[in-house]
């Protein structure tokens, strides 16, 4: 190339970038908003969401995802169904009784993929195994699923719900164990319940439904309403979701340092042993389904009465990936 051609094209060229820089910048894309619904207050059991949200990845995905506290544990899903709120966090057995009542909501993802319930007792109290339950007092916080739980523990242990004493504790679980009110309590989180019984000083032994006759389910679930599954927002949503469910396996203690400052309240230690205790239960494929599975505990909460009838597991169970 000659030198007067050479010196055409830097002209050219800085010609060139003399208009590009004239031009107005182009905006940013704004973040699309997300509503997503808590079963209950923040704690370990949401920990990939607030890593997805610390790490930025919903923010890669294009969305700004606000997740919000419920005042009532029980609203989540009949928002979602009403339209009110685009995702909920909530839990596989309640999701097969809604559907069977007719609610329009739908499984798109998994959060804790194993159950947490679990039937505790005080380790020096009179319970040694399921058959001393027999006229014991049992407390339980919420009624149906947990007495079918309950149900099929206790008749792969010879008795039935009639020998024992059901006391509702009103989500009182741990005091009433610990005050002697009832001698067992189903419904209690195995990665709270026996870690805060054991920071009262008292020892706790848990049951688990999976291993005394009552099919393994996922415990925290998100669900959406069934007229929303084509929101392209969603597969992102689940996307980001599993990049900070494997940055937490990967980093379990930079991961608890993010929670633990995430919001006042966190750091104590209750969720920090909570939060070891739930790493390994976290859904590695948070889009996957499980057919079977679903379909297992639709069979077992049927033939439990707990619901009188399985809709198609289509249509409130879907896999986005």
């Amino acid at each position: 190339m000659t030198l007067f051609r050479r010196s055409l094209l830097t002209l050219a060229i800085a010609g060139l970038a003399v208009c590009l820089s004239s031009l107005p910048a182009r905006p940013a894309m704004a973040a699309e908003k997300l509503t997503l619904l808590l079963d209950w207050f923040l704690n370990p059991d949401h920990g990939p969401l607030v890593i997805a949200e610390a790490r930025g990845y919903f923010a890669d995905a294009g969305l700004e995802v606000e997740m919000i506290e419920p005042a009532d544990p029980n609203d989540p899903p009949k928002l979602v169904a009403a339209g009110q709120a685009d995702l909920a966090v909530s839990y596989q057995p309640q999701l097969h009784i809604q559907a069977a009542a007719g609610l329009p909501l739908t499984r798109i993802g998994t959060l804790v993929a194993t159950p947490l319930n679990s039937l505790v007792v005080l380790a020096d109290g009179p319970v040694t195994s399921l058959q001393d339950l027999r006229g014991r007092k049992v407390g339980f916080s919420v009624g149906g699923f947990e007495d079918a739980l309950l149900g099929a523990m206790l008749d792969g242990a010879g008795l039935g719900l009639e020998d024992v004493e059901l006391v509702n504790v009103n989500f009182s679980l741990s005091p009433a164990l610990l005050s002697g009110q009832v001698d067992a309590v189903i419904g209690a989180y195995r990665n709270f319940e026996l870690n805060q019984l054991e920071l009262e000083g008292r020892e706790g032994i848990a049951y688990f439904p999976e291993e005394h006759g009552v099919p393994a389910y996922d415990e925290l679930i998100l669900i959406a309403n069934r007229a929303d599954l084509a929101d392209p927002r969603l597969p992102r949503f689940l996307l980001a979701v599993e990049r900070g469910v494997q940055y937490l396996i990967n980093h379990p203690e930079e991961s608890w340092r993010i929670f633990a400052s995430y919001k006042e309240g966190l750091d104590d230690e209750l969720n920090r042993r909570a939060w070891n205790d739930t790493l390994p239960r976290f859904a590695l494929r948070p889009a996957a389904l499980d057919a079977g599975r679903y379909r297992r505990f639709a069979d077992f909460l049927r033939a439990a009465g707990v619901v009188d009838s399985v809709p198609p597991l289509e249509s409130y169970a879907i896999s986005l990936d």
